[in-house]
């Protein structure tokens, strides 16, 4: 198979090592072969897994990471190896989903980013932070982050109750 040109990819076609420790160096991407066009790129990580930073408590969440990309893609696998080295760390939800969008932001420099994390409930209560991060001298970027912070949630899901 012919190998293109796709930066310094490493995890992909590898044997995986996975880590528990937070890990933002895992993160890897590739150039976005049609920077000519907008689209949206989503990602959903039904099985994340962190710490509560008080009691040690696991926290389990569903992680939708949407993004416009400008030049830069990033790498599916080393993603999830990211979002797995969460898994000892000790944050509080907002925590997480605040350095998850600023890593993503970081690394690649998009239009526009969001990270809305829908944890399980623990104690009664669920935490469900809704992050954005833009290119704020972009004109049409700044009305698209308004519009979709105003309508996010504006119908909040159903409560999903145990029954036994």
């Amino acid at each position: 198979m012919e190998r293109k040109d796709f930066g310094n990819i490493s995890k992909l076609g590898r044997k995986t090592e996975y880590t528990f420790k937070y890990s933002p160096q895992l993160l890897e991407r590739f150039p976005n072969r049609f920077p000519d066009r907008f689209y949206w790129v989503s990602f959903n990580c039904p099985e994340f897994t962190t710490l509560c930073p008080i009691t040690g408590q696991p926290d389990f969440a569903t992680i939708y990471i949407q993004y416009i990309p400008d030049r830069w893609l990033v790498e599916s696998k080393s993603l999830k190896l990211y979002l797995f080295s969460f898994r000892d760390a000790r944050d509080f939800h907002e925590d997480v989903v605040n350095r998850i969008a600023d890593d993503l932001f970081n690394l690649l420099e998009p239009f526009y980013l969001e990270v809305y994390g829908e944890f399980n409930p623990r104690g009664g209560i669920s935490i469900d932070p809704f992050v954005q991060r833009f290119r704020s001298e972009l004109d049409w970027v700044k009305e698209l982050a308004s519009e979709r912070f105003k309508l996010h949630r504006i119908t909040p899901p159903p409560i999903r109750r145990n029954r036994g």
